[in-house]
């Protein structure tokens, strides 16, 4: 095995050429306009999840019953909220 990897034709089988320099190009900007529906959609959605995660139970519940306290329990705890 070792006298295949110091033959002579080593060099031979390996490649001299170089990636061609591109031009540069600049990405788009995106317009905060376009982006701002984006932004508020998941930022809902980070609230509402945070609320599920971490504030549904007892009194505030709107969802009866312990169905999602229980599903949600590890991740409760995973991220320092008091559950009990």
């Amino acid at each position: 095995m070792l006298a295949t990897l110091d033959a002579p034709d080593r060099e031979a089988d390996m490649s001299q050429n170089a990636a061609a320099p591109t031009a540069g190009v600049a990405p788009t900007p995106v317009p905060l306009r376009e982006l701002l529906p984006w932004a508020l959609f998941a930022g809902v959605l980070l609230l509402g999840l945070f609320y599920l995660v971490g504030l549904d139970q007892g009194a505030t519940s709107l969802v009866p019953g312990s169905l999602i306290h229980e599903f949600v329990h590890d991740g409760r705890h995973l991220l320092a909220f008091p559950c009990h």
